[in-house]
């Protein structure tokens, strides 16, 4: 991994790939905790009698088959659930962090309180993400704010976002695409919709026809702004596309939420990190 281009491609077009970045050490270990959960999601609905629990069925389509028939109860995302042990050496992965060290040209780094797995299901439109900035659902609010720091922006937040397939991701199953370079256009105008927030559609017209798809592979890293436009494509196909996607954050820094996230790296205070699989464990999101 050369920080040099990182960087450069960061800077210039607001996002960089990190191809094979992940050993697959860590990919087992998330795989791992995200089998187990969805065991104990067939368990719940063998439970509650309504379905079998197609222990058959392949990791990419149990979950799709666990809630066919019942998307009201299919779970959208994962976020507390994700203080396993075997989550750490994704979140904490040393290579991950040194690349982040040189974007945000600090040692003190947060791990933001915003990190999740999205199972994207088949058709399913609460999974479709629509063109946004991860920076227009900090201003708007829905997530708390941090009233300690009134005057902070958005614009302002020294951030990296994270984003790794644990699935191959295609344009067929719903890969993310994004707009280089609208990273530097500011905060656009974000509106309100039935699952999503999506940026209006004045603002998208004039871009969207330079949109890119981002497929990849597990093992691979995509570093990107907070400030860049981006989306997931539907999922056309019969299985659950996964992913998981985190921030860091410059830990001086106010979060601009009601929950403060957790220390990844310190010079000044190594203390505080996270420093191994049982503590994360320990811990709780907030």
């Amino acid at each position: 991994m050369n920080l040099d281009v990182v960087e450069q491609q960061f800077e210039e077009q607001g996002y960089t790939i990190l191809s094979g970045l992940l050993s697959q050490r860590v990919l087992d270990g998330v795989r791992a905790e995200l089998e187990r959960w969805v065991e104990a999601q067939a368990l719940l609905l063998q439970g509650d009698s309504l379905g079998e629990g197609f222990a058959d069925e392949p990791f990419e389509r149990r979950l799709a088959c666990l809630f066919a028939g019942n998307m009201a109860r299919a779970p959208k995302s994962l976020r507390p659930e994700l203080h396993w042990e075997g989550m750490y050496g994704l979140f904490f992965c040393p290579a991950v962090l040194d690349a982040v060290e040189r974007l945000l040209g600090v040692a003190e780094i947060r791990l933001y309180p915003n990190y999740t797995v999205r199972p994207k299901f088949p058709d399913d439109p609460a999974t479709e993400v629509l063109w946004h900035q991860d920076a227009g659902y900090t201003a708007s609010g829905q997530h708390g704010r941090d009233d300690g720091s009134p005057n902070d922006t958005v614009e302002a937040l020294r951030m990296v976002n994270v984003w790794a397939p644990l699935v191959p991701a295609r344009r067929a199953n719903g890969c993310m695409q994004f707009v280089p370079g609208t990273h530097r256009v500011g905060l656009a105008t974000h509106e309100r919709r039935e699952h999503y927030l999506e940026i209006s559609a004045a603002e998208i017209a004039t871009r969207e026809a330079d949109a890119i798809d981002i497929e990849c592979d597990p093992g691979d890293v995509i570093l990107f702004s907070n400030m860049l436009y981006h989306r997931g494509l539907p999922n056309g196909t019969d299985e659950v596309r996964w992913s998981c996607d985190w921030r860091y954050q410059d830990a001086g820094q106010s979060t601009m939420r009601s929950e403060r996230g957790h220390i990844a790296r310190s010079q000044l205070a190594p203390e505080m990190v996270v420093s191994s699989a049982l503590q994360w464990a320990s811990l709780s999101f907030q």
